[in-house]
């Protein structure tokens, strides 16, 4: 079964242009080097919760949305593989500078998820 990196982050509604140039080119670069699927996703329709939520999740700010991302990989080892490669292309240098990141990439998360079902 497939293997699901997934990530949420807060993206300043300002910088939707400049996040989507960013994951644009490294979403080619991730495909590049091997991934099946590279999505980045921009929020639609999510409420606060009661407990949590997206939103809460990321401590959304009133003029910020929320991202979610994922990429698909055959296995794990299948996504080690591609994300050792992917992590030493010097093509994405630019894009991983802290300073240069079109949102704040400290209230972002992120994990490796195995496939239970597929349908």
């Amino acid at each position: 079964m497939a293997y699901v990196d997934g990530y949420v982050l807060p993206l300043p509604k300002a910088n939707i242009e400049a996040y989507r140039a960013m994951a644009t080119k490294a979403g080619k670069i991730w495909r590049e080097h091997g991934a099946i699927e590279y999505r980045e996703c921009l929020a639609d329709d999510v409420k606060p919760g009661e407990v949590t939520s997206f939103p809460q999740s990321v401590k959304l700010k009133d003029d910020e949305t929320v991202v979610f991302s994922y990429i698909v990989y055959e296995s794990r080892a299948h996504r080690d593989e591609v994300n050792a490669k992917v992590m030493s292309d010097p093509r994405l240098t630019d894009l991983m500078d802290p300073k240069a990141m079109p949102f704040d990439g400290k209230r972002m998360f992120w994990g490796g998820f195995e496939t239970i079902v597929s349908l």
